[in-house]
């Protein structure tokens, strides 16, 4: 999905994404946010740490914690009311 035609103007050089959507990108957002959802396993838990390392080795922007906010709202993660643990969703 990273290699969407919509997503490839939000790319570097490397392959991550150097900057988010604007607020009117809304599909532009919810493909990048999918895509950052891909990189997540299927039933397994990670802490909050885990989910900004992985958010960041995609991602050059520096902001993993507006992602995963974004990731939680828009259900594609979840969490313990805590935010200790957090998880891919199943559709």
């Amino acid at each position: 999905m990273e290699n969407s035609p919509s997503l490839k103007g939000y790319l570097d050089e490397n392959g991550k994404f150097d900057r988010f959507p604007g607020k009117r990108q809304k599909k532009a957002q919810a493909l990048m946010l999918q895509a950052l959802a891909a990189h997540f396993e299927p039933g397994r838990q990670y802490t909050e740490k885990e989910v900004n390392e992985i958010l960041n080795v995609h991602h050059s922007f520096n902001d993993p914690a507006t992602l995963r906010r974004m990731m939680f709202g828009s259900k594609l993660l979840n969490r313990t009311l805590d935010g200790r643990s957090y998880w891919l969703t199943t559709v």
